[in-house]
């Protein structure tokens, strides 16, 4: 009796319909998935370099701000925090905001990216992935939504509102790990602007997810 381990190692597209039958639950394209994968290492890029390192040169230009859920179970306090913050923040024509907003459901990665400089959206864009990691997708949104932010004239200060902090923590990562070419991509761009002038600064902020 023929049994999936019968299956020649081929894309689905060559499957037969009695060979797909075989196969139980979920069925993936590895062929496709391969193709979706990023390049990771990239240890030797000149932004890890060190005494080059945006950590090293402009450790004071950018922050992060967590949020604590035993100081707040409920997540209002921080949702407070966070609308205050955005609207001070709308009084300056110099600042710009970018709220990003990652999700996971069947296996579908949705992600949008608002910014806003002074009360008005300038960008939003929306991506829908398959077949990555939301790791993955994590550093795609920092990288497109930083890289706009720092290509916008005239300002001086970014706030980065995300619930995926700890992926914006790992771009100033010393040590190697995987999406480190996405990292150099963001890196260039946040020395750029740290270099452009000298009150230019970054702050990532954590927004609690729906499932905290």
């Amino acid at each position: 009796m023929n049994n999936v381990s019968n299956i020649p190692n081929s894309s689905l597209n060559s499957l037969t319909k009695q060979q797909c039958g075989l196969i139980k639950g979920p069925i993936v394209d590895m062929d496709n998935r391969f193709n979706e994968v990023f390049h990771s290492f990239h240890p030797l890029n000149p932004e890890f370099c060190p005494g080059n390192r945006v950590i090293d040169n402009f450790s004071d230009c950018f922050s992060f701000h967590l949020f604590v859920k035993s100081k707040d179970p409920s997540s209002k306090l921080r949702i407070q925090q966070l609308n205050t913050l955005a609207i001070n923040f709308f009084s300056s024509v110099t600042n710009a905001l970018i709220i990003m907003d990652i999700s996971v459901r069947n296996n579908i990665t949705s992600s949008i990216i608002h910014i806003h400089v002074c009360d008005k959206s300038v960008v939003k864009t929306l991506h829908y992935t398959v077949n990555v990691t939301s790791t993955e997708v994590e550093f795609f949104v920092l990288c497109c939504g930083i890289n706009q932010a720092t290509q916008l004239h005239d300002i001086f200060r970014i706030i980065v509102i995300t619930n995926s902090i700890h992926a914006a923590k790992k771009i100033f990562n010393l040590l190697s790990y995987s999406l480190q070419k996405q990292s150099a991509s963001i890196l260039r761009d946040l020395r750029s602007f740290f270099m452009y002038h000298p009150k230019n600064t970054i702050e990532f902020w954590e927004c609690p997810s729906k499932s905290n």
